[in-house]
Formats: C-alpha cells, structure tokens, sequence
C-alpha cells in the first residue's frame, strides 16, 4: 500500500491507539518515524519504542504512555506541514507550542529536533507537527 503522507499515517496511528486506550502500536518503519519517535520518547511523550521485524516486513512498535489516572500523555497531535503545502520557518519564526506546554517536531539541516532546540541551535528547517 503507497501512501501518500506516512507521517500523518502514523500520527493518526498514535491518535487512534490513545483514543482506544491501547498499550502499543505497529506502523511500518522509516528513518523519519524513527527519529520522531525517538524525539517522543526523550521528551516524555511515549514509554519507550523498538523497531521490529514482523512477517518480513520492518515495523516500529511504540509503547504509549498513560498517566495515573489512565489519562493519556499526549493530548492530540497536529500535522503542520503536508506534501500539499509544505511550512518553512526561519529560526526566528520558530514559535511555542500550547505556551510551552508542547512541542514542535522540525526537519533541518542539523536533522530531525525540537523547535526548542532548532531556537537553541539557530536553524530553521520544515515543521513536521506539533505535539501537546
């Protein structure tokens, strides 16, 4: 199956699970999804994720993370730039997600980060999605 947009196929993906109260997910592998991935986890967004083989097909599993009260981490995702209208910012146009209460998943030049750190580190690149 091509699709046409798999970083918003595998923010759906995480939406879906968290709604339905799932432990973990599958989605097909990337390096992009893997370093989104990785930027959820050190940010606090997921428990944890391992890229997988199953049935000969490479997957990243992403074990989802809920709060005491079973009250889902992540709160929604949003997908900023899309292959129909792609979002350039410069490092001053970077801004805050919810008033810092979220972040901003970018592509530059220094490769996938924050928008924390692209601001820290004084490039600006595509934003991928925001995440609160």
């Amino acid at each position: 199956m091509n699709l046409t947009d798999p970083v918003a196929d595998f923010l759906t993906r995480i939406r879906n699970s968290i709604r339905a109260r799932h432990q973990k997910l599958d989605v097909p592998a990337s390096k992009l999804k893997s370093e989104i991935a990785r930027i959820l986890k050190e940010e606090g967004y997921i428990a944890n994720y391992k890229p997988t083989e199953e049935n000969g097909q490479k997957v990243i599993r992403v074990y989802l993370k809920y709060g005491p009260n079973n009250e889902a981490v992540i709160r929604d995702l949003q997908r900023v730039s899309r292959p129909g209208c792609r979002v350039y910012l410069g490092r001053d146009e970077i801004r805050r997600v919810q008033g810092g209460l979220g972040i901003s998943i970018m592509t530059t030049p220094k490769g996938v980060m924050t928008g924390r750190q692209a601001r820290r580190e004084g490039v600006g690149g595509e934003i991928l999605c925001e995440v609160w």
